[in-house]
């Protein structure tokens, strides 16, 4: 497993509209989006130790063979942003925000990524997926041999207890199912690290790099190679 650094020239978060409830409102609905969890990804109260996941800080990724870790900064700020898991030749993005406990985000992010893609001449499409609704949009994209085609990225939504992770597949696993079934493995044991302090709903949670450049597997899972020392990786961009 390896670890590389990207390039963002922005932040690619939803914003806030007006109204959304307080994050410290009272915790109704949080059974019911449980049970659409019940699969992953994970809480961290859901767990019982830390030990065997490589700490990113609010988020906790399984090791795997073959799989790499790219960290995206962005520019202005020098802030991690995202983690991008590359396995296959397909690619799953990773962000983490902060959610008030009444109310669920992904319809409405949902509904402003398709508003963006259609904006930027792309189209999009919501499909029934592993992880609930999905959605997946085209972008148009100039291919190598200068001919027109489409960029395709596959989006996932995930409400949790105060928080909301986002998955943007990319490669063939946007749109092959058994491309993308590792990369939905590891999606099901990601875990979620929202803290305790107060944050704005849609607030980007907070990612670093690991204290350590090893780690040890889970009980029964194969063992991983050792991470590698952080270098530059090429630049990243986002839908959405």
């Amino acid at each position: 497993m390896a670890f590389g650094f990207g390039r963002k020239a922005k932040t690619e978060q939803p914003d806030a509209p007006e109204g959304l409830p307080a994050d410290d409102a009272p915790a109704d609905g949080e059974a019911e989006a449980a049970d659409q969890r019940a699969n992953g990804p994970l809480d961290e109260s859901e767990i019982s130790s830390r030990d065997g996941y490589v700490d990113l800080g609010a988020l906790l990724i399984t090791p795997s063979e073959g799989l790499q870790l790219r960290l995206e900064v962005e520019e202005a700020t020098q802030r991690v942003v995202a983690v991008t898991l590359d396995l296959n030749g397909s690619s799953l993005q990773l962000q983490a925000f902060a959610a008030p406990k009444t109310e669920e985000l992904w319809e409405e992010i949902r509904s402003q990524i398709g508003q963006s893609v259609g904006a930027q001449g792309g189209q999009v499409e919501d499909i029934e997926g592993p992880f609930g609704t999905e959605l997946v949009a085209k972008l148009p994209a100039g291919l190598p041999d200068g001919s027109q085609g489409f960029r395709v990225a596959r989006f996932i939504g995930v409400d949790g207890p105060r928080w909301f992770l986002r998955g943007v597949l990319g490669g063939p696993a946007a749109l092959e199912r058994d491309a993308a079934e590792p990369l939905e493995a590891l999606f099901r044991k990601v875990v979620v690290v929202r803290g305790d302090s107060p944050m704005p709903p849609r607030d980007l949670l907070q990612l670093r790099l690991p204290k350590d450049a090893t780690t040890t597997p889970p009980p029964g899972a194969p063992a991983a190679p050792s991470l590698q020392e952080p270098e530059r990786g090429p630049e990243v961009t986002q839908i959405g």
